[in-house]
């Protein structure tokens, strides 16, 4: 419903943005024009995630491989990333939305902070992907606000980089969809603490231990 009610809201948008440039050119209609082009920006964001919700069919995966991928994705840009994968974990979920999701996370470590730390480890048969930084962090009071559909927060962030305010909305409807949870906290490294738990949907973990540093 909510994808029809944005594409619906296109027409009006796209009427407003007529009138303003048939308009003259100054302080007002400038602000205006702005306000309008990121209105487009949030539902055409919108409508991206939600054009691509239930198409994937969930399939058996290696969880510990997929972020070792990710880890060494944000390798190549340079970013200073530490990994430990406490056990080989397969879990059964829709592989490109959880690629989504926990690079979200990543890829806003790597923006705001120098320093990141990744842990991969069961605990009481649910997966528990622990993401650590040394950036700004989040304000307690904040965190919830975060999650809310098109909400940014400025105060310590960029705005230049700061998105339409959807990734940890799409984050967190994607972690809920596979029955896990996301929480944010207080980083040991000084910044945010992001923790995402996934069901084992009781598949056997082998107690094997590997590492990677940096």
């Amino acid at each position: 419903m909510l994808a029809g009610v944005s594409h619906d809201l296109r027409t009006p948008l796209t009427r407003m943005k007529l009138q303003l440039s048939m308009m003259k050119k100054d302080e007002t209609t400038t602000d205006l024009a702005s306000d309008v082009d990121e209105m487009e920006k949030m539902l055409n964001g919108y409508l991206t995630f939600a054009r691509g919700e239930g198409k994937e069919t969930p399939q058996l995966f290696q969880l510990d491989n997929l972020i070792e991928q990710l880890v060494e994705k944000q390798r190549k840009t340079n970013q200073t990333i530490s990994l430990h994968i406490e056990n080989d974990i397969k879990i059964s979920g829709r592989v490109n939305e959880l690629t989504r999701a926990i690079n979200n996370i990543l890829t806003n470590a790597a923006r705001y902070a120098s320093q990141t730390g990744v842990t991969l480890g069961v605990r009481n048969k649910t997966a528990t992907i622990t993401i650590d930084d040394n950036g700004p962090g989040i304000p307690i009071e904040k965190r919830n606000e975060v999650f809310k559909a098109f909400y940014r927060l400025e105060a310590s962030r960029n705005q230049e980089t700061g998105g339409i305010g959807l990734g940890l909305t799409i984050t967190r409807d994607i972690i809920f969809s596979h029955g896990g949870d996301i929480t944010l906290s207080d980083s040991p490294l000084g910044g945010l603490r992001v923790v995402i738990s996934l069901p084992l949907s009781g598949f056997e973990t082998p107690q094997t231990e590997k590492t990677m540093q940096i």
